[in-house]
């Protein structure tokens, strides 16, 4: 791909990052490591820590850490098991202690499928969720399109573009949740660090109201590189 084609997409990148402005654009920052399965190694897993704020650099008030035991059942699909802790603040008040506290456990399945150069992932996932304030089960499916541009698939030296749509339901009204959209703009450095950035939107559906957040997302990774 030329410099041209890169250009731009960076631009379009930071120019729907501008357009979001005038809602208030937050960070939402990632950091994983991967120990990617494989057919050979069929067992891998996963460590993450976010955090996000309502603003790009002020008003935190979210946190989680999460990781999970994934086996690779042939080059294409993926099962994983995974346990993690959420925790929310009001942004205005965060010395006051959290709001809401979460423990979560999910069970959850990938797809791969390829068109070309193009990668499609399907994601399906369950969850168990203890709260403060009680119980709930959640259900999500995540559509991905990951394109390299340079390179034939993800390797060092590629640069590529992942734009996702996420769907949230649970098991009590309102039964459609959140819907999150994200376009972001990765670069593969290594076998072992990779880095995104790009722009998310989530959308919120509850029973009092719904709402709308636009974030700076951006994910650094680092991915064990098995001997």
């Amino acid at each position: 791909m030329s410099l041209k084609h890169t250009l731009l997409i960076f631009c379009l990148i930071f120019s729907l990052t501008a357009s979001a402005q005038y809602q208030g654009l937050g960070s939402w920052n990632v950091v994983t490591i991967n120990l990617p399965g494989s057919t050979e190694h069929r067992w891998g897993g996963y460590l993450e820590a976010q955090n996000r704020n309502y603003g790009l650099t002020s008003k935190f008030y979210y946190y989680e850490a999460k990781g999970g035991v994934s086996y690779n059942l042939d080059k294409n699909n993926v099962a994983l098991l995974g346990i993690g802790r959420y925790v929310t603040y009001d942004e205005d008040d965060v010395d006051n202690g959290p709001m809401l506290e979460e423990f979560r456990f999910w069970e959850q399945f990938v797809s791969n499928q390829y068109l070309g150069r193009i990668r499609f992932e399907h994601r399906y996932r369950i969850e168990q969720r203890w709260f403060n304030t009680g119980y709930r089960n959640r259900f999500r499916y995540r559509f991905s399109s990951i394109i390299p541009f340079n390179k034939k698939k993800v390797e060092p030296g590629a640069l590529y573009s992942i734009l996702y749509d996420e769907l949230f339901f649970n098991n009590k009204q309102p039964h459609f949740e959140r819907n999150r959209v994200a376009l972001l703009l990765g670069y593969q450095f290594s076998k072992q660090f990779a880095f995104t950035a790009g722009l998310l939107n989530q959308f919120n559906n509850t029973a009092t109201g719904t709402n709308r957040k636009y974030y700076l997302h951006l994910n650094a990774i680092y991915n064990i590189v098995r001997k």
